[in-house]
């Protein structure tokens, strides 16, 4: 399976017609097909950076054994930003076929010690995603950390920023092991929104798994659905699906403020923490990732 090119289309821009003459056109109205990238058009000039509404990566187009580039990074998934190649590479994935790897540092929490990027996609109010994940053989659990790819809406609140003010949120997954079980690991949501009780991500109830901990050198699958609210309503929805068993499915108010609702940026956060000393640890560690596909529905 290769990995999927994409078409381009251009917005606020140009339009090639068939009888090769360029001539000026208002913005395209309507949403993004799949598949299809705007191209965004600066003082004249078209800008390199894509902006995408559907992302299909299994990095098959990609050397086995090589690092990552951030301009390869660029290429797969459209305007991204806070690429971190050195910690970034080409290896076995899913299948025997290729998957990526990231790597987290010892000694190093959030940004500083793994990878936090956000990957500009077109407005929208409702995707949803899907990926593999796996933890190395010898992965060290520790505290836990954030995984994985999610969505931002609005101001994309995250780092113990609330989403009181009704600006923004996000939908993110992370591992956890309490301290009072470390035996005990599991995934977990982890979500800023309107109505979140704490300064902190809601954690809600489900874990999965329900019991027992997580297993090194398996992979799992993460589906994520995501809808905007309107106004004040609490008619958002944010859902999370692993390897069949539903975490969290629930109505949610993401935002109240209309101008911020929809949804704007696909997460990839994978690094410890937290940002206290407890969640950090010596080792150096690998999760390794594939099969990443991203639709915009609305």
């Amino acid at each position: 399976m290769k990995n999927q090119t994409k078409p381009r289309r251009f917005t606020a821009g140009i339009l090639l017609l068939a009888a090769l003459a360029v001539t000026a056109c208002k913005k395209e109205s309507g949403s993004q097909g799949e598949g299809q990238i705007p191209i965004n058009q600066k003082s004249a000039a078209i800008s390199a950076a894509a902006i995408s509404s559907a992302i299909n990566l299994n990095w098959e187009n990609r050397t086995n054994g090589s690092t990552y580039t951030s301009s390869q990074a660029s290429s797969d998934f459209g305007n991204v930003s806070g690429w971190q190649e050195s910690r970034a590479f080409i290896t076995n994935g899913k299948d025997g076929t290729n998957g990526l790897r990231v790597t987290l540092l010892p000694n190093q929490l959030s940004g500083a010690g793994g990878m936090v990027t956000n990957v500009d996609i077109t407005d929208g109010s409702a995707y949803e995603l899907d990926f593999d994940v796996k933890f190395h053989s010898q992965f060290n659990f520790s505290r836990g950390g954030k995984i994985g790819f999610g969505f931002s809406v609005g101001e994309g609140n995250t780092g113990g920023d609330p989403g009181w003010d009704g600006n923004g949120g996000s939908l993110r997954l992370m591992w956890y092991s309490p301290d009072s079980n470390p035996n005990r690991v599991f995934f977990q949501p982890y979500v800023y929104h309107k109505d979140q009780p704490t300064q902190y991500g809601d954690t809600y109830t489900q874990r999965f798994p329900a019991s027992g901990a997580l297993q090194k050198g398996v992979w799992y699958h993460v589906h994520m659905y995501i809808k905007s609210n309107t106004g004040s309503s609490t008619n958002g929805r944010a859902q999370i699906i692993i390897n069949g068993t539903t975490i969290l499915d629930t109505d949610i108010r993401w935002t109240t403020n209309d101008s911020k609702r929809l949804i704007n940026n696909l997460t990839f956060h994978t690094f410890r923490g937290g940002s206290q000393d407890y969640w950090k640890t010596s080792t150096t560690d690998y999760i390794y990732y594939d099969n990443l596909a991203v639709s915009k529905i609305n």
